[in-house]
């Protein structure tokens, strides 16, 4: 069948009568694989040169941090582009379920998404480094290695064939490992628990003898409030707080070795993107990158004031995790990371990027970040 072009580029910015909103969709329907809008009076329209958007996301609406910053990549682009873009954020569930959303891009039933690469990694293994592996690179690193280490090149080649054109979207700063009901002294202590997380952590709690549960974002304060999951990791204090995981237990653990460089993604269907003018085009990825930014300073600073809350107003301990529980998590995550590397020759290519650019900041960062906070909190402690 020949092909035909989905988005086009001067029917788009000129609004031209010949391309109703109805046309736009029946040309989705016939170029998207896998299906269409499923409510095309609902799908993007065009008029006066303005095309109309839709993000659906993986997070609650308008949730502080990850959801938040959904809405303000959607500003940040509309803005920018002097309006030409409107893009209206949709909360899970509201337009697809939260673990449906890379479909939704890739199928064209939403033009765009706000989640976590590390959902997708059935899709392919090698997603899961777009949003930070166990053990690997700290926030301000992943973020390095995306923009400077190749690993944007690696992601877009990825995602090439699900028709996704991808961006980094919302940096977190290093997450908590966790909220527990119940005191963890030693690794005995995680045989049993069923504790909420995703992406390649869950494997490592499962052959660590716990039981990993994968609860999206909406469903995971019901589920720790009904004993559905004895402990649950979501983020940090910020987002911890807003959950009202201090009001069901009193103990939450750092740091967060499962998840070091937490990083949020924009997806974008790819032909629509590649019919963007290019001025467009690069208002995305700035607007994306920027947001990036912001939101990692925004979790440091919100981190820090809803730490103080959580100690003096809900009487919670903040601990560090035993010794002997943090060796094995990483020692098995190593295990665990290499293993789904192997599953994929994609994956494979960007394991070894990746782990080349881990080991040069390993390297360098014992005499600079490292090496800093280590020389802070000595002092501070006497």
């Amino acid at each position: 069948m020949k092909k035909i072009n989905k988005f086009n580029r001067r029917k788009i910015l000129l609004g031209a009568s010949a391309l109703t909103t109805a046309g736009l969709l029946i040309s989705c329907k016939e170029n998207i694989k896998g299906g269409t809008p499923s409510n095309p009076e609902s799908a993007s329209s065009i008029s006066k040169n303005i095309m109309q958007l839709r993000m659906a996301t993986t997070w609650p609406k308008n949730f502080p941090g990850v959801g938040t910053t959904a809405e303000k990549v959607a500003e940040a682009i509309t803005k920018a582009s002097d309006g030409r873009l409107e893009i209206k954020v949709y909360g899970s569930g509201e337009m697809v379920p939260a673990y449906e959303v890379f479909d939704a891009v890739r199928q064209g039933t939403v033009e765009m998404g706000h989640g976590w690469p590390g959902y997708w990694i059935s899709k392919n293994p090698g997603l899961a480094y777009f949003g930070g592996i166990p053990g690997g690179l700290s926030p301000s690193e992943q973020s390095a290695w995306i923009m400077h280490g190749g690993g944007q090149k690696l992601w877009e080649e990825l995602l090439e064939p699900y028709g996704i054109q991808p961006f980094q979207a919302g940096i977190v700063q290093s997450e908590m490992f966790g909220w527990y009901k119940k005191t963890l002294n030693s690794l005995e202590d995680l045989q049993g628990l069923k504790i909420r997380m995703a992406g390649l952590p869950n494997e490592i709690l499962n052959r660590m003898g716990a039981t990993a549960v994968n609860i999206p974002g909406g469903e995971v304060m019901s589920s720790f409030q009904s004993g559905v999951v004895d402990a649950v990791e979501w983020g940090g204090p910020w987002m911890d707080l807003a959950f009202g995981f201090p009001k069901i237990a009193k103990i939450c653990y750092g740091p967060g070795i499962h998840s070091p460089g937490s990083m949020n993604e924009m997806l974008i269907n790819k032909q629509l993107f590649n019919n963007l003018p290019n001025d467009l085009k690069e208002i995305i990825r700035i607007s994306a990158n920027n947001v990036n930014n912001d939101s990692y300073n925004e979790y440091i600073n919100r981190n820090a004031i809803s730490y103080q809350i959580i100690v003096k107003e809900h009487d919670v301990k903040f601990k560090i995790l035993p010794l002997d529980i943090m060796k094995e998590f990483l020692k098995v995550a190593k295990e665990v990371v290499q293993d789904n590397a192997e599953k994929d020759p994609a994956a494979m290519k960007i394991h070894l990027n990746y782990q080349d650019f881990l080991k040069k900041a390993i390297d360098i960062t014992k005499y600079q970040e490292l090496g800093y906070l280590n020389a802070r909190e000595m002092a501070n402690n006497g």
